[in-house]
Parts: structure tokens; sequence; C-alpha cells
């Protein structure tokens, strides 16, 4: 019913999960994750219990495939129809899949992933969405990786029953909001009817409104810019002496918080704030 990878980043900082299913609310049932921990998936006649249970036998320093096979050993319902795939903080993921799994199912595992699907287009769904993620490489925020990954098994088939949500959840220590939470990203697409597209436009959106700036595209507020800048604000009603905080005080309201570096202006906020002085916003 489900297809989904469980990654690490190259870095080994990043942990997270991304699934398609023709499914309600896939989200809320397949993913798991915890910073310096590790990332699980459950499905095929999910057993949630695996969730907390993997990330307690991750997290004692046993690997990924000792915690699957820990999790099957100690599971009394219908094993058969279960799937897992678990990643850690170092070495192979793994994956396992019910011999009873209504096909086409299966998975497989590599250095710091684990990928597997049931019911199934075919082979292919897992195998490309293997190519993606291994050719992914030079991408260095997993929560894309995770994605294209996906892409790639929606656009062999995916779920041969058809589409209706997608999931998205990374994790990495101190990366949330604001440096208060470890929870990097948490995207859920419900009930869509191309739920994998729709969970890529807002993992963009959520860039433009969470992810800190690249320190080497900040450009400074003197000169011309910071003129333009203190205009536009003062166009926007928020004129201050103090172009920093006017500044923040605009960003605050447009969500933009996170972009926010005293003595510079982001690219992406200087955009945003252009348009909405030429739209009159």
């Amino acid at each position: 019913m489900t297809f989904s990878i469980v990654g690490r980043s190259a870095d080994g900082k990043a942990l997270g999960v991304a699934v398609a299913s023709k499914f309600l609310g896939v989200g809320a049932a397949v993913p798991a994750a915890l910073a310096d921990v590790g990332a699980v998936a459950t499905q095929s006649y999910a057993n949630l219990a695996y969730r907390p249970q993997g990330l307690a036998l991750l997290s004692s320093g046993v690997p990924a495939d000792f915690a699957v096979r820990a999790l099957i050993a100690a599971d009394d319902g219908p094993v058969g129809h279960r799937q897992v795939g678990v990643v850690g903080t170092g070495g192979n993921g793994a994956t396992f899949t019910g011999d009873d799994c209504h096909p086409w199912a299966g998975g497989t595992a590599g250095d710091g992933y684990a990928i597997q699907g049931n019911m199934l287009a075919g082979a292919a769904v897992v195998g490309d969405m293997e190519k993606a993620w291994l050719a992914s490489g030079h991408e260095s925020r997993l929560a894309y990786r995770l994605v294209e990954a996906l892409h790639a098994g929606d656009q062999a088939g995916g779920d041969r029953r058809g589409r209706q949500s997608a999931a998205l959840l990374v994790v990495a220590r101190g990366q949330g909001y604001g440096g208060t939470s470890d929870v990097l990203v948490d995207l859920r697409v419900d009930d869509h009817p191309d739920p994998v597209a729709e969970l890529s436009r807002l993992l963009t959106m959520h860039t433009l409104y969470f992810e800190r700036p690249d320190p080497a595209v900040l450009i400074p507020l003197t000169g011309p810019v910071a003129a333009e800048v203190f205009q536009r604000l003062a166009d926007l009603g928020h004129q201050d002496a103090d172009l920093d905080a006017a500044l923040e005080s605009w960003a605050g309201i447009e969500n933009l918080e996170m972009r926010i570096v005293p003595g510079s202006i982001d690219p992406l906020v200087l955009a945003h704030l252009r348009a909405a002085t030429i739209s009159g916003k």
C-alpha cells in the first residue's frame, strides 16, 4: 500500500523518512525519527509500536539490521504482512518485507538508506528510488534527497492503486525552528490527487520560510541597498530609525524571521520585500 525511504545525510547529522501511499494521512502512521539516533518507517499492516521500539533499539547502539531483526522477533502479530525500514547514525540501513505482503513488494538497503514498498506497480519503483538516491549525493540537504527519491518511485508507478498522501520527516540536533527543536522538516499531504508533487511544493515553501540563509550570499545593509530597503519598509508602514529593527518587524509579519541577519539582508528576503511593495501588500 506504500513506498518509502529512510535515509541519513552524507555528514551523518540529519536523519529522515519520506513516504507516499494510496492511504489517508500516511504521515500519521509510517514515519518516525529521532536526532542522533535514527529513523524508522513501518508499513503494510503497519505495527506503529515499531516506531518507538526501533528508535529505542537504535539509541542503545545496535545497528539497523539488528534492530529490524529484533522488531520482527518480538512481534506477535501478522509478521508476514509487515514491512519496515530502519537507518541509524552510521553503517547500512536495513529493510524487511514479509512473505505475505501484497505484490509487488520488496526493498533494498545500503550505506545510509533503506527503501521499501508494497502493492507497487513493480520492482522499478524501488529500483528507481535507489538510483535517484545514489545520484543525489551532491545534495547536502537530506529533505531534498528524500523527496527526489520519492518522486522517482512515483514516476515509476508508485502504489498500483493510485495516489492519495505523502509525508516528509527530517530531524537534526538543534536545527528546528529557532534552534529550539530537532525537527528540521515535518510536512504532510494527507489527501491530494498528486501528493508527491504537492509535498515537493511545500518543501520549497519550507525552504523559504524556515531555512537559515547562506552567509556567502548575504547583502550588506549599506549604501544604495540600505536606502532602498529603508524606503520600501517605510512604504509598508515599517519606518524606524534602526533599519535592522524595521526589517525584523516586517519580516516577522511575513514569517521570514528565520532569514534575518543583523546588518545584512538575504537576497530571498529582498526579493520578497520588492514584490510586496510592487503589489502594495
